[in-house]
């Protein structure tokens, strides 16, 4: 009578192979830069997000601008902040620009019909710093974008997107 099983050896090896293959595939998937990219996604759906309000807000009102944004100076960046008390130009994607201004538009009151919330990064965003910014040009075009876009590559390395949207 013959005796079936496994060898100590076959799976040893069997084991060895399963491990080579998880960690293969865990590499291949990997994890952190699908956070990234998923952070930068969010971004985008952000940056459309409060551009779309602030068009809508014009259009339904002949053209006005909402007052913050009627305020703000024409071919200046302006930190989009949910307290303009508590302005923070910490923008990395702008730092050049904005030259250490404290200047900030506060779309807190454009109403519920345009922007239920002020959305933030979901990185850096808190309750005053939304990690956003705008720019009017003087044709009136508005540009809003993130302020600190990560790379995606494994680790937040890589060259970051530029994240912004002009209408």
């Amino acid at each position: 009578m013959s005796k079936r099983g496994f060898t100590l050896i076959e799976l040893i090896i069997v084991i060895a192979v399963i491990s080579i293959l998880a960690g293969a595939i865990f590499v291949a998937v990997d994890p952190a830069r699908r956070l990234h990219e998923t952070r930068n996604a969010r971004r985008w759906s952000d940056v459309t997000t409060i551009l779309d309000a602030i068009k809508k807000y014009q259009a339904d009102n002949e053209g006005e601008h909402y007052f913050e944004i009627y305020d703000a100076e024409e071919d200046a960046y302006h930190i989009l902040n949910e307290d303009s008390l508590f302005c923070d130009s910490g923008c990395l994607a702008i730092e050049e620009e904005i030259d250490g201004s404290d200047d900030c538009v506060d779309l807190n009151d454009i109403g519920t019909n345009y922007l239920a919330i002020v959305p933030v990064d979901p990185k850096i965003g808190d309750g005053y710093y939304t990690g956003y910014y705008m720019i009017i040009d003087s044709n009136g075009a508005i540009t809003v974008g993130a302020c600190e876009p990560e790379g995606e590559g494994s680790g937040g390395d890589g060259t970051a997107p530029e994240i912004k949207v002009t209408r």
